[in-house]
């Protein structure tokens, strides 16, 4: 895992890392910068077949800051402390890390989320592993920022704190004196508003950076890092299976990709459900009917720390959401034509699972002293 920052600060942030490296000057994520940031002295030996060119796009690039929100160490430490605050929320009850636990590969622990008065949500809780260069948030793409997204979690059903009620929780915030006195500092002028509360939130999740996987090294070079049945596992994953079609190396989901970010249904949420009673995703938001019930692709990095998958969390075990996508998914009026029944054979799903494997982060979020 790296701590990201302006290359004009000059420092490392080490806030809840191993260890950490300075990196390039923020781009957008794209396909093409990705493969740019391979160096060609360092390509990795890639299985032999066919996709072996695209096996080279390995290697994540700068964390895309904006103008607005600039990165610093002091604002990075504050949403930290921020990250792990249960005061945040409406009840006292819960923090932004309560649905995202380490024990979980910062992951819901439960099929769906529980916010605030112990209230059920209606979607799981994705990892927050590289959550900074995704350019849509949740599920459906709602959140266009993590600005956004930190606003929206605390007025909502996560935090519970209500829209009209985030003035006063920046107030009631305020007359804690270590949070006065660092947003006083890290934002002057402004101090503790609803504003640059999610700011800094925001700051410090820019910072949950995985590029330390196993995978990571093999690309980079070492031909050591994964072993032969998990070197099996990526030529499927990159050949029959077709499973880089969504989740696209090196973000591991084509939701990274481009600002529009993408959207699939595969079936889930669908099966014995009357239509009416399906969560129709991505539609509540766009209004289209061809994106009815369609979800973003979550990143793999991380996944199989972070049972159980999918935006319902209704599939307990990797083996069994691996199987599902191989298959074909389940059959709708609206399902994407790009899954099909790959036909594997079970040495050929644990090969992909062996694969998955690779793709486990070794960063920590570590838990700070609050004030």
């Amino acid at each position: 895992m790296r701590v990201v920052h302006n290359s004009a600060l000059g420092l490392c942030l080490a806030l809840v890392v191993v260890g950490c490296k300075k990196p390039a000057p923020p781009a957008e994520p794209a396909p093409e910068a990705s493969a740019s940031a391979a160096p060609a002295a360092a390509a990795p030996e890639m299985p032999a077949g066919p996709h072996a060119d695209e096996m080279k796009l390995a290697m994540l690039g700068a964390v895309p800051i904006p103008e607005d929100n600039p990165m610093s160490a002091e604002k990075t430490a504050l949403g930290q402390q921020l990250f792990f605050d249960k005061r945040l929320s409406g009840d006292g009850s819960r923090a932004c890390i309560s649905c995202h636990l380490m024990a979980d590969g910062t992951g819901g622990h439960d099929p769906l989320a529980i916010g605030a008065k112990n209230k059920q949500l209606t979607r799981h809780s994705p990892v927050m592993w590289n959550v900074g260069f995704l350019p849509k948030l949740y599920w459906d793409g709602r959140s266009d920022t993590l600005e956004a997204q930190g606003s929206a979690a605390l007025a909502g059903g996560n935090m519970g704190v209500g829209k009209e009620n985030l003035e006063a929780k920046a107030k009631e915030l305020a007359k804690i004196p270590g949070y006065k006195k660092q947003f006083d500092k890290v934002f002057k002028g402004k101090g503790l508003t609803p504003e640059t509360l999610v700011q800094a939130l925001a700051a410090y999740e820019r910072t949950l950076v995985c590029d330390d996987t196993a995978y990571d090294k093999y690309a980079k070079g070492d031909k050591a890092a994964l072993n032969a049945e998990q070197k099996t596992g990526l030529e499927l994953f990159m050949g029959k299976a077709s499973c880089s079609t969504c989740h696209t190396p090196p973000y591991f989901s084509l939701a990274y990709m481009s600002k529009d970010a993408a959207f699939f249904n595969i079936g889930i949420g669908i099966k014995d459900k009357k239509e009416e009673d399906v969560d129709v995703g991505r539609m509540t938001v766009t209004k289209k009917d061809s994106d009815w019930a369609a979800f973003k692709p979550p990143t793999l990095r991380n996944i199989t720390k972070s049972a159980p998958y999918f935006h319902d969390g209704s599939v307990p075990t990797l083996e069994a959401a691996v199987r599902f996508m191989a298959s074909g998914g389940y059959k709708n009026k609206n399902q994407t034509p790009l899954l099909s029944d790959k036909k594997l054979s079970d040495d050929e799903i644990k090969s992909i699972i062996a694969f998955l494997g690779s793709l486990e982060c070794q960063g920590e979020l570590k838990e700070p002293k609050l004030p």
